[in-house]
């Protein structure tokens, strides 16, 4: 099959062959590079050449206000994946899912406000897995999914798209819609075991998963990868707010395993970590870094004391 499609790209690789099966492209619609997993770069030309989903202006089939299939959903207290339905409503503003039958009662409701999307196919160890995030009550929820079909799993992915930019459009609708585009889903700059100490310095260290959403400038921690809930994270503010991110440890402190360190320092208290070797330290150092060097905006100001409000409770 993955010869067949190198064969189409040669065939329509032009820019000509582009120019038209990319004419009518939605703006949410997500383009791959080559950096994303298979099924996004495969659904993508099978959408253009195969599908030809974009030659004329249409509507999209993606920009739908209602959508319900079955999805296999990782269980919240165990390894197991079973099968769910899952129902997208525009006009409730939500992304609900249910155990067996919708007159049950939905199981778990994600609000698109606060909605993510992203492939996370290897961490999930499946070529179509997808991770949707939500906030709820200053938590971030995960739930992990998948299908055995690559293209519903893509369809999936671009309805909760369509549905997000939607709601961006109206939410800022003095905001250029170019610069919308980028917050419609977002994926992990960073991410990966770390150890990490408790707030006196003394507590052991302890390995645990951390994700770095940049966008959102939060390093969150999990005691497994695929855990629905994190178990705490810090917001990492601009240096000019005094966030500082730097490569050492405290004199005479060491991890349980690891030695290399990375100290995060906020206005209220000092984060240390270790990372397994120097190569994931200097990821993890320019990522966190990227972070910490970008000026705060009103909203990321804001973002800061809900994620105080939180820590709190």
């Amino acid at each position: 099959m993955e010869h067949d499609l190198i064969q189409f790209m040669r065939c329509h690789g032009n820019k000509k062959a582009s120019d038209e099966y990319e004419a009518f492209v939605p703006p949410f619609y997500y383009r791959p590079t080559e950096k994303d997993c298979r099924v996004l770069r495969e659904q993508w030309i099978r959408a253009k050449y195969e599908r030809r989903e974009f030659i004329s202006n249409k509507k999209s089939l993606y920009a739908v206000d209602y959508k319900e299939g079955f999805l296999w959903k990782k269980g919240r207290d165990n390894g197991q994946f079973l099968k769910r339905l899952f129902i997208f409503s525009e006009s409730e503003g939500l992304l609900k899912y249910y155990t067996k039958e919708k007159r049950f009662g939905p199981k778990g409701t994600f609000a698109i406000k606060s909605l993510n999307a992203m492939f996370q196919c290897e961490k999930m160890k499946h070529e179509h897995g997808l991770e949707i995030t939500c906030v709820h009550g200053g938590r971030t929820r995960s739930v992990y999914v998948y299908h055995e079909d690559g293209a519903e799993i893509v369809t999936w992915y671009n309805v909760l798209r369509s549905a997000r930019f939607r709601y961006l459009k109206k939410a800022f609708p003095d905001v250029p819609e170019q610069e919308l585009i980028p917050k419609i889903t977002r994926s992990y700059t960073k991410c990966g075991y770390m150890e990490k100490t408790g707030p006196t310095q003394k507590e052991p260290f302890k390995k645990r998963w951390f994700n770095l959403d940049s966008e959102e400038r939060k390093l969150l921690y999990y005691k497994k990868p695929l855990d629905p809930y994190e178990q705490g994270g810090l917001f990492i503010g601009s240096s000019e707010a005094g966030y500082q991110v730097t490569g050492d440890l405290p004199s005479g402190m060491r991890g349980n395993k690891w030695e290399t360190g990375i100290a995060i320092r906020t206005p209220q208290r000092e984060f240390i970590f270790t990372c397994e070797n120097i190569k994931e330290q200097k990821e993890w150092l320019q990522a966190l870094r990227e972070v910490a060097s970008r000026p705060m905006s009103a909203h990321d100001t804001a973002a800061e004391a809900a994620f105080r409000k939180a820590a709190l409770k």
